[in-house]
């Protein structure tokens, strides 16, 4: 499966962007999808999680600030992002679980990272 990320750009503090994650190809069944984000010097945080059915979660520093969403007729992961800090200033890169079967172990897919830069 072929992720392709986008929506990343650089925006002032208090502003919103929203970030789309597009699955294509494959013979595998997504049963989660997310964000992740990548500071230079800072670990690589979980910033919002989708699993098949609809439930989702936040890392606290995003709650209520970021929504993830997922439009199965576009096959499409987004991430809203609103009242952003600079301090959300990363690479953020979408990510799914992949299973062949019930049986199978999960696999993971990545897409490239797209940037979002936060001005204070």
């Amino acid at each position: 499966v072929r992720l392709v990320a986008s929506g990343g750009g650089l925006v002032q503090a208090g502003g919103s962007l929203r970030l789309s994650c597009e699955a294509s190809g494959g013979r595998r069944n997504i049963v989660a999808m997310g964000w992740y984000r990548q500071t230079p010097g800072k670990e690589r945080e979980l910033v919002a999680r989708w699993i098949s059915g609809g439930s989702t979660s936040y890392a606290d520093s995003v709650k209520g600030r970021f929504t993830v969403s997922r439009d199965n007729t576009k096959n499409t992961l987004y991430l809203q992002l609103n009242d952003l800090e600079p301090d959300d200033t990363a690479l953020y890169y979408c990510y799914a679980d992949l299973k062949f079967s019930i049986e199978s172990p999960v696999e993971q897919s990545w897409g490239q990272g797209t940037q979002v830069t936060v001005s204070s």
